[in-house]
Formats: structure tokens, C-alpha cells, sequence
């Protein structure tokens, strides 16, 4: 499937290197710097690229620790593996995609990892029809995203492997250990696919699966791990939300721009909803992170703007925060609605007090 360019307007979400390709381009025509074997740019523009850099008008993709992406590109630049662990909705699977764009040029070598994912998912399959007339043979060979990496030196991205079965995920071990991946199927030199430069595995696991299928000891050696924490500061996290809300609600026909004012509450309102201290000495136990908070404020302004052609309201948030809230847990639903009779009132702000009368729109 080709990969799809940037005048493509129709596309719900492109791919890394195709929204920030003029970027791409620029930082691949200034970088002077030396770059390891097969990679796209050097570590300082793929760097420049992830954090941003205001001088050479790169814009800043990742809001976290500039020395986290640091120690991120160093690792692929060896022969070991990164993994990425942290809470759902920090920004792992984002951060991977972005790094896969500036090292290969390309985030789409991706595997999805889940309870149904098979080693040929990630490996390699076979045209049924062309193995039945021919048999086995490099026509009939049907390369899937890790056979792909290891020949054309690329990166390729693990999301969730911790979803996966245990036997699933040690089908990786020699393809990290020994760069080498064997079909024993094919007979000769196409019996023995070797990694070219330029590959390695970018994996991602979030701490709510882990112990549902927990890596294994040797899988674990070829991996450097690195956590993936929350945004700490509030101002940093609203602009945030800002930003990638109102790109979405472009995308879905949207005219206005999200409410500044109510995206304040609603980033306080899952800061604390996720403190113990908010919520009677326990925290609510739905992914409340910044990730979903984009994706609430996209459904705040689009229930506003398709259902009274207006900017989305404090009634339009509770209403999506209950869909949100009740997601793991009915408790959940109950901590919030205590949360906005309790909190909400003593709150300063016009916004705040629309919140607080509309909490009889969380239906039990």
C-alpha cells in the first residue's frame, strides 16, 4: 500500500512523515551532523525534529523531557531495543511514531499488538494461491512490518506488546539478538533475512496491562526501557489540549475554535479527579489522561457545533465526561458526579459554575 502524500486532504489522520513533511525536508537539507548507518537524519535533527527547535521554525511535537528523547535515539542508534512503558495517554505510541519518522523517514512499519496478534502479523504470511500453484517462494512470501524493517533498515513500532501472548512476544528474540530473521520455508540465500542498518524495534506498554502478559525475562534484556510520565504543568497541558483539539475539530468540519476557558476546567477537572484526595481517598480508575482530554474536548465541540451550530458548553461537557468517567468502573460515575456537587461549586469562574448546573445530566 503506498504511503499517502501530503496534498491529501481527505485523510483522517497522516502518518508523521507526511504532516510535518516540510520540516523533514528542511532539517534533512541543514543537517551537517554525522548520522549512525541507515538513518534518515542525525541525532540532533531527528532530536530537533521530536522537541522542536524555534530557530530553524520546527515545531514542538512532544511536550516532555527533551533527555528522555535523548536517551530514546542513543538506544536505537545501538543494537538494542527501546521500550516505552508508562500510563495509557502520555503520549507513547505518539512519541514512537514521531522517532520512526525522523530515523526512517516512515512511522506506517507498525504492528498492533492484542490477544488476537499472530507471529504472522508481525513476521511474515503467505499468498495462499500462489503457495498452492507454486509452493513456497519470495511471489508467494506476504512480508509483514518485521520483515519489512529488518530489509529495508527501517524502525519498526510495537504497539501494546504486553497485549500480546507470551509466545507471540518471544518470536522477537533472535530477530533483536542475532539480526536475523529465518523462513525456513525458502530454501538458500532467501532463507535468511538479515537486518540491514537502520533497523531496530520501537515497543510500547502501558502500566494497566502489565502482569496481563508480562514480558519475559530474555525479551526484556534486549530491550532499554524508558517511562513516558504525565504532563506536569497545568499551563503546559491546557495548550496542549488546545492545540490538538482544534485540529481535530478542523478535520471533522468544525468551525470554532475550542473554549479556552472550558478546556481549563476540564484539564482540572481530570487532574483531580485522578488525586485520591478529589475523590474520597481513591483515584477513579478510568484512563483520565491528557490523551483523552483531546478527545473530549473533540466531542464537546463537535456535539456543539453539528447539534446547535455554536461553540460546545459546560452541558455538552458533562454529558461527555459521563461517557468518559463510567468507563472501567460505575464507581467512576458516582466520584464524579460527587466530584462536580462537592468541587465544582466552590470554584471561581463563570465556567465552573455552568458545570455545576449541569450535573443533573449525569444519568445514573
Amino acid at each position: 500500500m503506498p504511503v499517502p502524500t501530503a496534498d491529501r486532504s481527505d485523510l483522517q489522520r497522516p502518518p508523521a512523515e507526511v504532516r510535518f513533511a516540510e520540516e523533514l525536508a528542511v532539517l534533512r537539507e541543514r543537517d551537517g551532523d554525522p548520522r549512525p548507518p541507515g538513518w534518515e537524519l542525525s541525532l540532533r535533527a531527528a532530536r530537533s525534529f521530536v522537541v522542536g527547535d524555534e530557530r530553524a521554525g520546527i515545531s514542538r511535537k512532544f511536550v516532555g523531557n527533551a533527555a528522555l528523547v535523548e536517551r530514546a535515539l542513543v538506544t536505537l542508534a545501538t543494537d538494542r531495543g527501546l521500550m516505552l512503558v508508562g500510563e495509557p495517554g502520555t503520549a507513547k505510541s505518539l512519541l514512537s511514531e514521531l522517532i520512526a519518522a525522523a530515523v526512517s523517514g516512515t512511522s506506517t512499519l507498525t504492528v498492533q499488538g492484542g490477544a488476537a496478534t499472530t507471529e504472522d502479523q508481525i513476521k511474515y504470511g503467505w499468498n495462499y494461491a500462489l503457495l498452492v500453484s507454486e509452493g513456497p517462494s519470495t511471489r508467494s512470501l506476504v512480508p509483514a512490518p518485521m520483515l519489512k524493517g529488518m530489509a529495508q533498515g527501517k524502525v519498526v513500532r510495537f504497539e501494546e506488546i504486553t497485549r500480546c501472548p507470551l509466545e507471540v512476544q518471544d518470536c522477537l528474540l533472535s530477530l533483536l539478538s542475532e539480526r536475523v530473521l529465518a523462513v525456513p520455508e525458502l530454501e538458500g540465500p532467501d532463507g535468511m533475512v538479515f537486518a540491514s542498518a537502520g533497523f531496530n524495534v520501537i515497543a510500547t506498554a502501558n502500566t494497566r496491562d502489565r502482569g496481563v502478559n508480562e514480558m519475559s525475562a530474555a525479551l526484556k534484556r534486549r530491550f532499554n526501557f524508558e517511562t513516558v510520565f504525565p504532563i506536569a504543568d497545568f499551563d503546559t497541558e491546557v495548550a496542549l489540549v488546545e492545540a490538538e483539539s482544534a485540529a481535530l475539530l478542523r478535520r471533522s468540519g468544525v468551525e470554532p475554535a475550542p473554549d479556552r476557558d472550558l478546556l481549563e476546567v476540564l484539564v482540572a477537572t481530570f487532574r483531580e479527579l485522578r488525586s485520591p484526595d478529589a475523590t474520597g481517598g481513591k483515584g477513579s480508575s478510568a484512563v483520565l489522561s491528557t490523551a483523552e482530554a483531546v478527545s473530549v474536548a473533540h466531542a464537546v465541540g463537535v456535539r456543539g457545533w453539528f447539534l446547535r451550530q455554536e461553540p460546545g458548553s459546560a452541558a455538552d461537557l458533562v454529558t461527555c465526561l459521563a461517557g468518559t468517567a463510567a468507563k472501567d468502573s460505575p464507581d467512576d460515575l458516582a466520584r464524579l458526579r460527587r466530584f462536580l456537587e462537592q468541587q465544582a461549586e466552590r470554584r471561581k469562574g463563570g465556567r465552573w459554575r455552568e458545570l455545576y448546573d449541569a450535573r443533573h445530566l449525569l444519568a445514573d
